[in-house]
């Protein structure tokens, strides 16, 4: 699909590294000018660099201030006079027991991983309604639909975000936006690092029909495809990307 949107512009939370990184240089591939929104100026600013600061500005946004947020996304559209695609890919995680969750580590979860959801389609809004239209995709999970030991606040944040999905396309796809969301297959990257050891990668790649993990260009091929005109009457589907789990 490379070039198919030229002068389009696509904005990727969490893209200094990990997923969201693979999903910002694929969506440059394709065409787009992409905003790079991630709290780490150094991670996001790398990123940027690696695609080319003629096809990416970083943006630094702490996702948990929804006035920050709502600014960022004014100044992409000032910047560039349109917003064609959100990708809210950012989250952090926490595992814990039910039992032993604290409030910090919850309340962290629902911001980054839902709440931000809301500022972006926010912040994207004016510019798409102008345009006469947008697409918004969401990073769901794997524990958005199945028990994972210990993974009671992602998996409560990942259910809210698939059910936020069909409520957006419900709400939004009369005014021109499509959203949709993915569940992507297990993929290795430095933050998912911080809670999933080398065992429980083997794990996560045994379940896997294909016999392997996924890689973040994996994830950006179905993001590429949900943002692309082929999926011009896709609305409110979760798109899993996971190797058949």
């Amino acid at each position: 699909m490379s070039g198919e949107h030229n002068d389009k512009v696509a904005a990727v939370t969490g893209a200094g590294r990990g997923i969201g990184a693979g999903i910002a240089a694929r969506l440059a591939e394709d065409g787009f000018h992409v905003a790079l929104i991630d709290i780490d100026e150094t991670t996001v600013g790398n990123a940027a660099d690696e695609i080319g600061r003629d096809r990416a500005t970083p943006y630094v946004v702490d996702l948990a201030k929804r006035q920050d947020v709502i600014d960022t996304f004014s100044e992409v559209a000032r910047a560039h006079g349109r917003i064609d695609a959100v990708v809210n890919n950012a989250m952090w995680v926490h595992y814990s027991p039910i039992i032993e969750m604290d409030e910090r580590s919850l309340d962290t979860m629902w911001t980054i991983g839902l709440k931000a959801a809301f500022w972006t389609i926010q912040g994207a809004y004016p510019a798409m309604i102008a345009q006469g239209g947008g697409v918004v995709v969401n990073m769901s999970s794997p524990a958005a639909t199945r028990g994972i030991d210990g993974s009671s606040g992602y998996s409560a944040v990942k259910g809210a975000v698939s059910s936020l999905t069909w409520q957006a396309a419900r709400e939004l796809g009369p005014q021109g936006i499509r959203v949709n969301g993915i569940i992507p297959g297990a993929v290795d990257t430095p933050g998912a690092r911080r809670v999933v050891d080398d065992e429980g990668y083997e794990i996560r790649r045994k379940m896997s029909t294909l016999g392997r993990l996924a890689t973040a260009e994996d994830i950006a091929a179905g993001v590429s495809f949900l943002v692309s005109p082929d999926a011009a009457y896709v609305n409110g589907h979760i798109l899993n990307v996971d190797g058949a789990l």
